[in-house]
């Protein structure tokens, strides 16, 4: 049964139900993994029974990243309450006339949570965008693009009434791809360019034949022995067959984007400074790959190279928010 409305003792009802207690054990602050030591199995039963009795988008609940039965309440009431989003844009701090803004970009898979808590980061007068692919977060209710023209023509259609400051752009692994194909737009059609470009976690385009493997094309186990051995997804969702199959159109949809991307024969370098960034220990993606990116831009600055794999930024927000920031205070005008 769906409803436009919840209440949070009926939330708080229905959790307890799971986890088979009484109601005011479920505080309205306690936080889900510790202080009710709700595992990862009775978080996803939480969220089933939540999306089936109040009508919300499958995985919509495990997006949110909500931990608390207050953050769970806002969210379910945000959601039922507007109307289905249909900008990929998320301000996490909102600037009335910001002297700057930053465009983050998430890898395949992903949603705007790879870049939760990184404002704070920023200089207080700069604007972070986090853009979010349909079919995820708060774009759950969208289909899903698995074309990487189709999807840069829908970030481009999004940013494009908030070009008229500097601006760069920073992605993460299929995110990189997004960002250089966005700015390749950008050029193409005469747009105002980013001040800076940085490109995280993902090889330069060649092209020539790509010999890699094609994850889209992978049979359900050898996709999550390869995501495993990549690092960065949870066990929970790669071990549970309940909670991979959730996620997993999600997966192949991006990396069938990734992987049918025909990338450009001879491309001309952008005249814009670009910035390599990778995990030291990333199994994913060669040095030599990474350093080829330095064909692909008039002003190159650098390799940047930190300790991890190939999410090594999760465990190192404050020093890339500090070298975005310094990289495109350099390269501005």
């Amino acid at each position: 049964m769906t409803t436009t409305r919840v209440t949070i003792e009926e939330l708080r009802a229905l959790i307890a139900s799971v986890l088979e207690s009484e109601p005011e054990e479920v505080t309205d602050g306690a936080h889900f993994a510790h202080e009710l030591d709700i595992d990862s199995l009775l978080m996803l039963e939480i969220s089933t029974r939540v999306e089936s009795a109040f009508g919300v988008p499958e995985n919509a609940v495990a997006a949110s990243g909500a931990t608390t039965l207050t953050e769970l309440h806002a969210f379910l009431t945000s959601t039922l309450t507007r109307e289905t989003p249909t900008s990929p844009l998320i301000r996490p701090r909102p600037v009335s006339d910001p002297a700057a803004r930053v465009f983050l970009l998430h890898h395949a898979g992903g949603s705007h949570l790879l870049y939760r808590g990184w404002a704070e980061h920023f200089p207080e007068g700069w604007e972070l965008c986090l853009l979010e692919a349909p079919g995820r977060g708060t774009l759950q209710a969208l289909p899903l693009i698995d074309d990487c023209d189709r999807l840069v023509d829908y970030f481009h259609t999004a940013i494009a009434p908030l070009l008229d400051r500097p601006f760069g752009f920073f992605g993460h692994s299929m995110g990189a791809l997004i960002a250089y194909q966005l700015t390749r737009r950008l050029l193409r059609q005469g747009d105002p360019l980013p001040t800076w470009l940085g490109v995280s976690a993902y090889g330069a385009p060649r092209g020539d034949a790509d010999a890699d493997s094609s994850p889209h094309l992978m049979a359900d186990d050898e996709l999550r022995a390869w995501l495993r051995s990549g690092g960065g997804s949870p066990p929970q969702l790669l071990d549970n067959d309940d909670v991979w199959h959730k996620f997993a159109p999600v997966f192949r949809s991006d990396f069938k984007l990734v992987d049918t991307w025909a990338p450009p024969r001879s491309p001309e370098p952008l005249p814009v400074p670009l910035s390599v960034f990778a995990g030291v220990h990333d199994k994913l993606v060669g040095e030599d790959r990474l350093v080829a990116w330095r064909g692909l831009t008039t002003d190159f600055r650098g390799h940047e190279r930190y300790d991890g794999g190939h999410f090594y930024l999760m465990d190192h927000q404050q020093p890339l928010a500090a070298a975005i920031t310094a990289a495109m205070r350099s390269a501005a005008p």
